[in-house]
């Protein structure tokens, strides 16, 4: 049995607000709402939807106040876009940080509909010394011992891409209050820090942010006395749908001998996924088939057929984009577990007879 540093009370607290995609459910080209990563900071907020506003302003030769009525009478853009969040894979990584103990599953893929952010910004005439746009959620809360909503910025030229939008539905269906009603901002291609939810302002500021979850959160960096880069757009990862059957307590897989489909997702916030490759048990890396991606942001689905031999084996896969990322074959360690793209391990036991085969 694999074994982590212990879990604190406070991260097992964490893991009960929060839930990650169980991995069976890559077989849905797009995540039922249920079943999508969740990393909620603070408290989900109690939000009325018919006295709720927007407020846009800052740096803006006209500010804007509107309501959920007025944004949806705007015009509409449904985009399947992959979210993964920036700390997936944290609890693989050792030393490990004290934080939500992601494994690899916190990502989903989901239809989001909303209006264009870019012509609202242009409509109110942004200030030629504009340099940032900074976006404030509804959640308030403490990190890092400061008290502050939550709030994340973006420069200019990518608040501007026309694939940004303010959405106000998911698959469909009006937000739910865990993933950001009424209004949530979604950023194709970004880790999920950025898509800030129960959003209640848009500011044009002409100074980088310096809010705490943008100047000191989601920072790669190596001790606490760096600035350290910032987490940006996601990088490649692919994911395998555990074959066989798992046992209850360790997921450990059970399968039989013969021919075995391996199927999983692959994504990444800088190119479209080109390639998947698969290997076992430390062996050359074999090439899967590729599917269609449901759009240039979101993941895309691949398969591999294995012959499942009788004994233990380890499977892992990974991902190549447009651009020349490639998933690592170890990760690279970081003080707040941020962006661990390793590739995916899973360990079979291939049995002739399963009903005779002991767990350890």
């Amino acid at each position: 049995m694999e074994t982590v540093a212990a879990i604190t009370l406070e991260e097992l607290q964490l893991a009960a607000r929060n839930h990650a995609l169980p991995l069976e459910a890559l077989r849905h080209p797009l995540t039922p709402v249920g079943l999508h990563y969740l990393l909620v900071h603070f408290d989900i907020p109690a939000v009325e939807a018919g006295s709720w506003r927007l407020e846009l302003g800052g740096r803006v030769e006209r500010p804007v106040s509107l309501t959920l009525e007025e944004l949806r009478a705007r015009p509409q853009r449904t985009l399947a876009v992959t979210l993964e969040c920036a700390g997936n894979g944290r609890v693989l990584l050792e030393p490990r940080a004290l934080s939500q103990p992601w494994l690899t599953e916190a990502v989903g893929t989901a239809e989001w509909t909303g209006t264009p952010l870019a012509p609202l910004l242009q409509e109110a005439g942004v200030d030629e010394e504009a340099v940032e746009v900074v976006f404030t959620g509804l959640d308030r809360g403490a990190q890092g011992g400061v008290v502050h909503p939550y709030e994340r910025s973006l420069p200019l030229g990518e608040a501007l891409r026309e694939e940004v939008l303010l959405a106000w539905a998911v698959n469909g269906e009006p937000l739910p209050p865990q993933h950001g009603h009424p209004l949530r901002l979604v950023v194709p291609g970004w880790y999920g820090m950025t898509h800030v939810k129960w959003l209640r302002a848009i500011t044009v500021v002409d100074a980088p942010f310096g809010g705490w979850q943008q100047a000191v959160g989601y920072r790669l960096r190596q001790s606490e006395d760096e600035d350290g880069e910032p987490v940006t757009r996601m990088l490649p990862r692919a994911l395998m749908i555990p074959p066989g059957i798992p046992d209850f307590f360790s997921r450990s897989r059970l399968l039989e001998p013969g021919r075995c489909v391996l199927e999983g997702r692959a994504w990444s916030g800088f190119a479209p996924v080109e390639r998947v490759e698969v290997s076992v048990d430390g062996g050359r890396w074999e090439e899967a088939e590729l599917g269609a991606p449901l759009s240039d942001y979101a993941w895309r689905g691949w398969t591999y057929e294995w012959r499942a031999d009788v004994g233990e084996h380890e499977l892992r896969c990974r991902a190549a984009d447009a651009a020349g990322n490639t998933q690592p074959d170890e990760p690279a360690w970081n003080l707040d577990g941020y962006c661990n793209n390793a590739p995916q391990r899973i360990r079979v036991t291939v049995a002739d007879d399963l009903g005779t085969v002991v767990v350890a």
